[in-house]
């Protein structure tokens, strides 16, 4: 299974919780809220050959954090994985649009110049605004819609723009979600948990719950849970070779008898 964005960090038990990811052998991309904690967070997972860790700078906290672009500029080369990064055009943080601006297009700026990474990107309510950043820097790297919830028009936009996108249990537990998500192109999805954020009944999710979104995805396509989980883990090996061709810095397999290539 995979869980493209995910908050290890951010759990009451962030080691109990890396070891069970390596015991249920999930991929994992494990992404940070500010820079500060991208070397702790990596620290978790330094024996683990599926998890990543991302760089971030989340959006909602770019006014508080805006003084640690310097140290995300040192950081990057240690990190083909950026995330979450992007932009909240929520209304509770219309005071700090311009920061959240100045930030964005300074990390896009960043990962242009360091030959592009592999990007997460909140855009709540800012599909737009995000989007345009993204084709100013199309260089930046492969973009990665975290819980996509624009509109259909935007959407469309994304997709023509080459973006990928993760989907998780509790967007796809709306009709919304899965009206969306159907648009989607299937060789442009990864599934994602959003956790310990995003809740299902009531309970933070955890990585292992996206089980539930691959067979949601399963029955939007049509296919067996079987087929759906091969098409998944087909997307990530064309997603990390793009941007991490170096096999020691992709995602990878255990070795095993099959002699299965490293993702």
């Amino acid at each position: 299974m995979i869980d493209l964005h995910v908050h290890i960090d951010l759990y009451p038990d962030p080691i109990a919780m890396t070891k069970e990811c390596v015991e249920r052998n999930l991929f994992v991309l494990s992404v940070t809220t500010t820079p500060s904690a991208w070397s702790g967070t990596a620290a978790l997972a330094k024996d683990a050959a599926r998890i990543r860790t991302a760089l971030g700078l989340h959006p909602q906290i770019a006014h508080e954090r805006q003084s640690e672009l310097p140290l995300f500029e040192e950081l990057l080369p240690c990190t083909k994985y950026v995330g979450e990064i992007g932009l909240d055009g929520g209304p509770e943080l219309k005071g700090t649009w311009d920061v959240q601006r100045r930030v964005f297009d300074e990390i896009l700026r960043m990962c242009s110049t360091a030959g592009g990474r592999v990007m997460s990107i909140h855009s709540r309510r800012a599909a737009t605004p995000v989007l345009d950043s993204l084709a100013a820097r199309s260089e930046a790297g492969a973009a990665i819609l975290h819980w996509f919830s624009g509109t259909r028009r935007e959407l469309q936009r994304a997709i023509d723009q080459g973006c990928w996108f993760s989907v998780g249990p509790a967007m796809l537990a709306g009709e919304k979600g899965r009206a969306m998500t159907a648009i989607m192109p299937p060789d442009r999805i990864l599934t994602e948990s959003d956790g310990p954020f995003a809740r299902i009944d009531g309970r933070p999710l955890f990585p292992w719950d996206v089980e539930a979104a691959e067979k949601a995805l399963a029955k939007l396509w049509s296919v067996s849970d079987e087929e759906a989980r091969h098409r998944l883990l087909e997307n990530l090996r064309r997603l990390t070779t793009h941007v991490a061709p170096e096999k020691s810095d992709a995602f990878s397999h255990d070795r095993s008898a099959d002699n299965r290539e490293r993702i």
